[in-house]
């Protein structure tokens, strides 16, 4: 039988949670605290122990609304996904606590593959997905229609070399990567120095490229908190010693996830984008990840779909379409739920009219 408790120090948590399977950069101590930093999202961090040993971690996001609260576990649980029995038992109780709580919903998005690539071309399912995907369904989970994070990536192996990294690049992208190169592009390790730097191309291209742009402050919380804890490493693309283009990679556990990405409105004919990317998977390769994940593919695997194009530039590297499980609702109250997934769009709706 399972016990739970909290575990209230960072680097406890952090550790253990590392070494357990689908651990995620956003589970960790450093993303509970920057969202209760910059949100009203409060982190309860949950430890499930099977006698002497911890078997499973949730940092769970808790969000009063008026008189309701809503409760989120962002890419967690992290527990082993292939042990039903343990995957029963969490799930026990994360619902008992949505119902202690009267909580509206529990979210929950998990690292789990629910299959590998694309639908109609090469995909395929993944058993353990489709069995976690079950389990859900038979527990009563809505999947959720507030998809929070990326649902689909692209993943590339890191532990096969680099020359078969590059060789299986698509020609055009091998050669971008190499045009990058010819044309004098550099790439530098990026510091904590360089925050205003990473803000400012990020800004350009929110504006050229029409998405949403927090103000500086949230940023710097983001980013200077993460990459003082040695979780984040930004790449900065100069031509002539001036910043063109930066990823910021966050990295944790196996995995080295590419965040931010941003560029000048100069210089773009040299595509510094190409041999940031190469570089971001020789340096996640060095510090021994495993996985290089491109944070990102469409849900639908058409023109229509908004992702389309940053898609075919990800594709080019010649990772795996991975699709993962998406994000469930755990509804303790059924009725209120309905009531709250009907009227909160609509509250939305009235208060950006206004």
């Amino acid at each position: 039988m399972l016990t739970t408790h909290t575990i209230t120090d960072k680097d406890t948590w952090n550790s253990t949670l590392r070494a357990l399977p689908t651990a995620h950069v956003l589970q960790t101590w450093e993303w509970g605290a920057f969202k209760q930093a910059t949100t009203s999202w409060t982190p309860h961090r949950l430890a499930f122990q099977d006698g002497d040993t911890i078997v499973a971690m949730a940092s769970v996001g808790i969000r009063s609304i008026g008189p309701l609260k809503v409760m989120y576990i962002p890419k967690g649980p992290a527990l082993d996904y292939a042990n039903s029995a343990l995957v029963a038992a969490v799930f026990d109780s994360l619902q008992a606590l949505a119902r202690q709580e009267r909580a509206v919903w529990l979210k929950i998005d998990p690292d789990v593959i629910a299959g590998r690539g694309v639908p109609g071309e090469d995909g395929e399912d993944d058993a353990n997905g489709q069995a976690v995907i079950a389990a859900l369904q038979k527990r009563g989970w809505r999947f959720s229609n507030d998809q929070v994070q990326f649902r689909n990536t692209v993943t590339l192996d890191l532990t096969q070399g680099e020359d078969a990294l590059l060789a299986a690049m698509s020609q055009n992208t091998r050669r971008k990567v190499r045009t990058a190169e010819k044309k004098g592009v550099t790439v530098r390790p990026g510091t904590v120095a360089d925050l205003p730097i990473l803000y400012d191309l990020y800004r350009v291209t929110g504006e050229r490229d029409h998405f949403l742009i927090r103000p500086a402050a949230y940023y710097e919380q983001a980013w200077r908190v993460f990459m003082e804890a040695g979780l984040a490493q930004p790449l900065i693309a100069e031509f002539e010693g001036k910043p063109i283009a930066h990823v910021i990679l966050f990295h944790f556990g196996r995995k080295c996830w590419y965040f931010y990405g941003a560029s000048s409105n100069e210089e773009r004919e040299r595509m510094p984008n190409y041999l940031l990317q190469w570089e971001a998977m020789r340096w996640a390769k060095a510090q021994g990840y495993a996985t290089y994940d491109m944070w990102g593919a469409p849900d639908v695997f058409n023109e229509s779909d908004s992702m389309w194009g940053v898609f075919q530039f990800k594709r080019g590297f010649r990772g795996t379409v991975t699709r993962h499980v998406g994000a469930w609702d755990y509804a303790p109250f059924p009725p209120l739920y309905w009531g709250y997934t009907q009227m909160w769009p609509r509250l939305l709706g009235l208060m950006r009219r206004s």
